[in-house]
This record gives C-alpha cells, sequence and structure tokens, in this order.
C-alpha cells in the first residue's frame, strides 16, 4: 500500500469544477466508508471552498480517483485535467504544507487548520484511519504549531472575511449606513460577522434554516435573526449580503436577486459568496447594480502584506522539507517491520530445533559441557550459512556490494 494525497485546490481548478467535487460534512463519514470499503485501506477527506483532498492508503491511485468521479457522477476525463496526484514523500511534504497555510490562497492563514484537524476528526470517527495515516496527521499538526510558532507566516494576514469588508468599503465607502445580511450561521459566517460588526453598519441579519442558531449568532454580534424562507420576500432590504452555507443547490437565485433590485430601485447590491458549491447562481453577476464576488474574486485583496509573507515562508519551506524526510525514515522503518519479524521468527525456529536436539542428547546421558558445545556450533553454522552461501554465489560488482552489506551487518572491519 502506498500513500496518496488526490484532488484539486484553488490553483489547479476554477470555481466552477471545486464545486462540483465538494463534500457536504454531514455525508463525510458515509463517503470515507464507502470509499475504504473497496478502494483504500484508509482514508481522509479535507473539503473546503479552496480544495477538496482525498489523503488515502491504497494500492494505486486510480481506484480513490475513479471513487470520487463516481460519487459526484462525474465523468472522470473532465476531471482529470484538473486533479493532482502526490504519491509519498510528495503527499507528506503538501499535507505539512497545507497545515501550515503554505498552500491557501491566503498565504498563512490559520483558518485551514481547523478545517483540517475537523476533517481528520470526521475521518477518525468513520474508523477509516489506521496507522498511516493517524501518524502523518500527528506529525502534521506538530509541524504547523511548528512553522507557526518559529515563522512570521501567519503576520499581516488578510483573511477571506476582512477581504470582503474591503470590497464593501471600496463600493459604499464607510459601512455604518449599511444594512447586511449574512446568510448561514457557521464558522466563516461567523468570522465574516465579526469583521462586519466591528465597522459599525446600520444593521445586521442572520437568516438560517433553524432559527435558534441564527438568534445565537445574530446575538452576538448585536443583530437580528430570520428563517431563510423568507428570504425571497426581504431580500431588497439589505445592502451587503454574505453567504456561506453548506447547502448543495444555490439559494439566491437570478429571479430572487432580479425582483430585490426591482424594489431597490437599482441601488447597488454588494454580494459575497464564500460557499463551495456556490450558494448564489452565478448568472447574478451579470446583472446591473448587483457586484457579486466569489472566493476565486478576492485572491487580489488578500494579497494585501505578501510580501512579508513571503519571506516568513521561505523559513517555513525549510521546516516542512525537514520534517518530511523525519517522517518518510518513519515510513522505511514501518516498511521494514515484515522482514524483521519475519527474521526472528526464522531464527527462532532454528533456536527451537537445535534446543530440541540438545535436551534429547542430554536424556541420553550427554555431558553438559558436549552438548553445548555441539548447540554453539549448530546454531553458529545455521546462522551463517545464508550470508556464506549467498557470498560464495555471488560474482564481480554483486560480490563487492554483497561484502560490503556483510561487513556493515555484522560489524566486521577489514
Amino acid at each position: 500500500m502506498q500513500l496518496y494525497v488526490i484532488g484539486v485546490n484553488h490553483t489547479t481548478a476554477p470555481i466552477q469544477i471545486r464545486e462540483n467535487v465538494a463534500f457536504n460534512s454531514e455525508h463525510l463519514g458515509s463517503a470515507l466508508r464507502e470509499l475504504t470499503s473497496h478502494d483504500a485501506t484508509e482514508a481522509a477527506i479535507l473539503s473546503t471552498c479552496n480544495r477538496t483532498e482525498l489523503y488515502c492508503s491504497a494500492e494505486n491511485p486510480e481506484k480513490p480517483l475513479s471513487w470520487l468521479s463516481h460519487y459526484h457522477k462525474l465523468e472522470i476525463s473532465n476531471l482529470q485535467p484538473y486533479i493532482y496526484t502526490l504519491p509519498n514523500d510528495e503527499a507528506v511534504k503538501h499535507a505539512f504544507r497545507v497545515a501550515s497555510g503554505l498552500d491557501s490562497m491566503v498565504l498563512g492563514e490559520a483558518q485551514i487548520l481547523g478545517q483540517f484537524k475537523q476533517s481528520v476528526k470526521i475521518a477518525q470517527d468513520a474508523g477509516t484511519l489506521g496507522t498511516l495515516l493517524h501518524k502523518l496527521f500527528q506529525r502534521t499538526f506538530e509541524v504547523a504549531k511548528e512553522v507557526r510558532t518559529n515563522t512570521d507566516i501567519g503576520a499581516n494576514s488578510i483573511s477571506m472575511a476582512a477581504a470582503a469588508v474591503k470590497l464593501a468599503q471600496r463600493i459604499f465607502g464607510e459601512i455604518k449606513d449599511q444594512k447586511v445580511l449574512f446568510i448561514g450561521a457557521g464558522e466563516m459566517i461567523e468570522l465574516c460577522a465579526d469583521h462586519f460588526a466591528a465597522q459599525k453598519p446600520k444593521s445586521m441579519m442572520v437568516a438560517n434554516r433553524t432559527l435558534e442558531r441564527g438568534t445565537a449568532l445574530a446575538e452576538k454580534i448585536g443583530g437580528q435573526a430570520m428563517l431563510l424562507n423568507d428570504l425571497p420576500s426581504r431580500l431588497s432590504e439589505f445592502d451587503i449580503v454574505i453567504t456561506s452555507t453548506a447547502s448543495q443547490l444555490p439559494i439566491v437565485g437570478l429571479g430572487m436577486v432580479e425582483s430585490a433590485i426591482k424594489a431597490r430601485r437599482h441601488r447597488p447590491i454588494f454580494m459575497v459568496d464564500l460557499a463551495v458549491p456556490r450558494d448564489i447562481e452565478a448568472e447574478v453577476a451579470e446583472l446591473d447594480d448587483v457586484f457579486l464576488y466569489t472566493v476565486d474574486d478576492l485572491a487580489q485583496v488578500v494579497a494585501d502584506g505578501i510580501v512579508n509573507r513571503q519571506e516568513a515562508a521561505v523559513d517555513a519551506e525549510l521546516i516542512v522539507s525537514a520534517r518530511v524526510e523525519h517522517f518518510m525514515q518513519w515510513v522505511k522503518k514501518r516498511d521494514a517491520v515484515p522482514t524483521i519479524k519475519a527474521l526472528r521468527d526464522q531464527a527462532e525456529v532454528t533456536r527451537q530445533a537445535e534446543l530440541e536436539k540438545a535436551l534429547k542428547l542430554i536424556q541420553k546421558g550427554e555431558s553438559a559441557e558436549k552438548v553445548l558445545e555441539a548447540l554453539s556450533n549448530a546454531l553458529t553454522n545455521k546462522f551463517l550459512h545464508a550470508p556464506s552461501h549467498a557470498l560464495n554465489r555471488a560474482h564481480g560488482e554483486e560480490h563487492a556490494k554483497l561484502e560490503d552489506v556483510i561487513k556493515q551487518l555484522y560489524q566486521i572491519k577489514s
């Protein structure tokens, strides 16, 4: 079995592709169990707005990739151009870089580490982690902590939430006169709500499927809550709309926004869709008086302060490379375990056989000195037979290499 990372991210695939391979966290456990039932021995899935990645132990990458396309009902040929497949040490390095914020759209952002840990917990609860992946993720989180402790990779980092505020300010100037609507009540929306609340907008509303969760967030930021079902009749009230839900289908359609613009008499609406799959139909971006941004559109804004973080990233990459080497040494030792066990088992069989012969000789009245002499000679001859026989049969360069190995194994000084 080999270690693989198979996936797409913001650098290899546009949002139109990423949203088609995204996983709903509620279904992740069952998806993992399905994947490990046939196509992998161990697996975890990291699915965020910027990436979907399979971390798995498998005979080859073809089976997990085939499962991914089948699960999402996609033709493999349509997915293949955007997929990266990373084996063994490349997979380890990738995991370390992702958790450390080195592979994020926002260089050095910290949110990915929490998302990674949550994905691993889901895999653990689903029972799809084995020794290899458990050790990999344990080391991954240790490396991420080391990178953030010993470098300035997270300094001056502009988050998606902060970027949304900056874009809104470009359109409206100050936000204090604007009404803000947050659709959803998850972690990303909570981060955005905190950033917008700091600007003291005119009002804030949280729309959620359940009023209880929406109210909890609304109370935290000093806003109000409403149900998603009320969205069509109330969308026109809001100047700024930030959405990030786990819905597999768009929540805000073209017709809904057209009606809202008409009711607003063409006063502009600023909309940020941070969801993957998208919450807002793509056609909405073509409407006049609507400023719609997706996660991919925020790349330029989040690049602020990147120079300092790029310098820190050099130090971070050195840490990652060193830790990859350490982990691969552990993997090699682990791979040698079956051979070591077989060698010990074989030696034990030989020992038991010679011991039985010795005991029989003692029972027949042979002297202990004579029996011990015979036992030691027999064990020595048996244990040295295989290397001696192999060395006698080898010729030329093979003989020289084998001789060096034997000298190293038995610590023979020339």
